[in-house]
């Protein structure tokens, strides 16, 4: 069937994520392959020493980046967009979000930037036995309690950026299990909230609150089943025009990891996938938990409900585009003008003819706080010792190292002292935009082999349209690593790469240095205040 008619015939399937600066929305065929896509461009503010975004910001956004492909839509098949075959809505995971009994916010969303439940996140990790991050939904609520603020008592739902959003479009309050477990520990066997962990926590605020906190979550659901179907109130909250129809049926709301591992193909063990960008983060998909708790790793859980280790990092190329951003002033004050993308295609490239181990120079990218590697504030240094070898090539190759530093750190304790099995890691961001470079460096850091294709750059909006197709496609006991092997990623184009052994034993020399060298940061985050 033509694309204009599958179109007009709802054989489509809608995905749409809140990512922290940008809405996208993807349209994808029968096939999974995107026919349209709409985005609005949208900024968190600092309200009250919060990172926030309104009520406002996000219905706005929504509806700007509905009606961007509304438009192209329009634009690409001459048709009206009235109905798509099933929506699914994502968003970036964990933060804040807190209703009364009136449906009304209570606070404003404190989003996962915020760092303010550092100190409860701590104590229930303690109280856990299981590492809760300061981001996480849970943190944020005994945050909220240990500091006496007013509204806790009114809470009697609590949920995520996606799960309001779903919330709003179906009337229905639900979360896909993936972002469930980063609100609220998982039981990767009962993929429902971890029973002992409830009790725990329900001991701990007993006598402080007039709830058990089981009563505020949404209902967990995986990948594949009904979430709702799309309300006259909720097409309208979507599409103010009245255009889109209502009665189009929803999937579980994921968080923006999850989606990830859809678009790259990483829900099966033994896989994983690394997203370099401003930030970087790597997702391994474990055969069986770890041994212990550690502050580095984040266990969250595939849209399925398979138990991942998440290594997340604050800082990836900020400061790698600032220097090569200094590179490009220089030339432009020699009179010479060089396009971006060929300005880092040169400097990316001209790393590869440095040496394995970076000569002996050493860099930190921390341009904010990064908690895998303990420093508290952002310090970005380059270091080298009088007889390094300082030349372009080390020094490029230097800073791109850095920006799998820390996350290395955290990636060894997996592979290394956990001993997890990675058959295969894909990579997406705009780190791996140059060819090969990137790629390489990655699966050196791993010692792994590294895969990039095409559709990786796609990204989660895509990931989430794939699962509400998954949703309305499937076969009967089709699961979802099945569906995605056979009928979206079967044929599709990568580069894999594998780990070259000089390169593997030259990142290990500059790993060392790197952790030798922390004190280094940690002194300039005392002394430069």
């Amino acid at each position: 069937m033509e694309t204009a008619k599958q179109i007009e015939f709802g054989r489509t399937a809608l995905g749409i994520e809140f990512g922290s600066t940008r809405i996208k929305a993807v349209l994808v065929d029968e096939q999974n392959a995107p026919i349209a896509s709409g985005s609005h461009d949208w900024e968190n503010r600092h309200i009250g020493n919060i990172w926030s975004y309104s009520l406002e910001d996000i219905e706005q956004g929504l509806q700007g980046a509905y009606a961007s492909l509304a438009r192209d839509v329009k634009e690409k098949y001459g048709v009206t967009l009235t109905t798509v075959g099933a929506i699914g809505i994502s968003a970036m995971m964990h933060g804040y979000m807190v209703f009364d009994k009136n449906d009304r916010l209570l606070v404003p969303f404190r989003t996962w930037r915020n760092n303010t439940a550092a100190y409860a996140g701590d104590r229930l990790t303690e109280l856990f036995g299981y590492h809760i991050p300061a981001r996480w939904s849970v943190a944020h609520l005994y945050q909220a309690i240990l500091d006496g603020e007013p509204h806790v008592k009114d809470i009697v739902f609590q949920t995520t950026l996606e799960g309001y959003v779903h919330w709003k479009l179906t009337g229905k309050k639900v979360i896909g299990i993936g972002e469930a477990s980063g609100m609220f520990p998982v039981d990767p066997v009962t993929k429902q909230y971890h029973p002992r962990m409830l009790a725990q926590f329900n001991k701990l605020i007993k006598d402080k609150v007039p709830f058990r906190v089981e009563e505020l979550l949404p209902e967990i659901l995986v990948a594949g089943e009904d979430a709702g179907r799309l309300t006259e109130a909720g097409a309208r909250f979507l599409d103010p025009t009245g255009t889109l129809c209502s009665g189009i049926p929803l999937c579980p709301p994921e968080g923006d990891a999850g989606t990830g591992m859809v678009a790259t193909n990483s829900i099966k063990k033994r896989t994983g996938n690394v997203s370099a960008g401003t930030s970087v983060f790597a997702m391994i998909v474990l055969e069986k938990e770890l041994s212990k708790a550690y502050p580095e790793i984040d266990l969250v859980t595939t849209p399925v409900g398979d138990l991942v280790g998440m290594v997340h990092c604050n800082n990836c190329t900020s400061d790698l585009n600032a220097w090569v951003n200094l590179f490009g002033e220089f030339a432009a004050l020699a009179g010479v003008e060089i396009p971006k993308w060929k300005l880092y295609d040169m400097l990316y490239f001209a790393s590869e003819e440095g040496d394995k181990d970076c000569g002996g120079l050493l860099a930190y990218n921390y341009v904010s706080n990064e908690h895998v590697t303990n420093v508290d504030h952002g310090r970005p240094l380059f270091v080298r010792k009088a007889d390094s070898s300082f030349n372009l090539a080390n020094f490029m190759r230097a800073h791109l190292y850095s920006a799998f530093g820390a996350l290395k750190v955290g990636c060894d304790i997996m592979l290394k002292e956990e001993g997890v099995k990675l058959d295969r890691i894909t990579g997406h961001g705009g780190l791996f935009k140059t060819e090969r470079v990137g790629q390489s460096y990655l699966a050196a850091a791993i010692n792994a082999p590294v895969t990039v294709m095409k559709t990786a750059g796609e990204g989660g909006a895509w990931g989430m349209a794939l699962l509400a197709n998954y949703m309305i496609r499937k076969t009967k006991d089709e699961t979802l690593e099945s569906y995605l092997e056979e009928k979206v990623f079967k044929g599709q184009e990568g580069i894999t790469l594998a780990p070259d052994p000089a390169d593997v034993a030259g990142f290990e020399e500059f790993a060392a240095r790197y952790v030798a060298g922390l004190p280094i940061v940690r002194e300039a985050v005392h002394s430069m205040k």
